[in-house]
């Protein structure tokens, strides 16, 4: 057997590991809703109005990797929908919801006119735009230990923790480490 060959099918090797390693700690999801726009897309004539898509986002979900960091600001994460905002959100209990991490523990976080304030200082977010940030106030409310103030991307359409509340660190399911589908948005984290 010569050296590249055997070159080639280690390295196919080490491929296929990693793929089966990333199909078992991860989940699929679809992103159905323009709670997340532009950064996350549904298709437009979908019913849900704000998508910007042809089709619907399909990202990968890790489900080991708060095993080995905790949550950050920013990061893009599933979760199991908390039962308190079920029917606020016309969801079942259980759906899985996807949002961006805005409060962590131990944070005091308030909105005022759409914007996003942590411990008193205004929030950076460059992935809202203008058009879809609500005039929405809320005072600041203190975030407890093992709890997630979590937001969409388009707050004007947003059933989130503006709405029902916090979200425990035992119902997150993890960040988002890949758009998979469509081809045009495949991307890494």
């Amino acid at each position: 057997m010569s050296r590249l060959l055997r070159f080639g099918l280690i390295v196919l090797s080490i491929v296929g590991v990693l793929l089966v390693l990333a199909a078992i700690t991860s989940k699929l999801y679809r992103i159905p809703t323009s709670s997340m726009e532009p950064t996350l897309h549904c298709p437009r004539g979908s019913g849900n109005p704000g998508c910007l898509g042809e089709e619907h986002d399909r990202i990968a979900v890790s489900k080991v990797l708060y095993r080995v960091r905790d949550p950050e600001r920013g990061d893009i994460v599933a979760y199991r929908l908390p039962r308190r905002a079920a029917g606020r959100c016309g969801a079942p209990d259980g759906s899985t919801f996807v949002h961006r991490i805005i409060g962590l523990p131990g944070e005091s976080v308030a909105v005022r006119d759409g914007v996003v304030f942590v411990d008193g200082r205004k929030l950076t977010e460059p992935y809202i735009e203008a058009g879809r940030r609500d005039r929405d106030s809320s005072p600041a409310r203190e975030i407890s230990k093992d709890q997630y103030l979590v937001l969409g991307d388009n707050r004007a359409q947003s059933c989130d923790s503006r709405v029902w509340g916090l979200v425990a660190r035992d119902r997150l399911i993890g960040p988002k480490i890949a758009t998979y589908w469509p081809w045009a948005r495949i991307s890494i984290r």
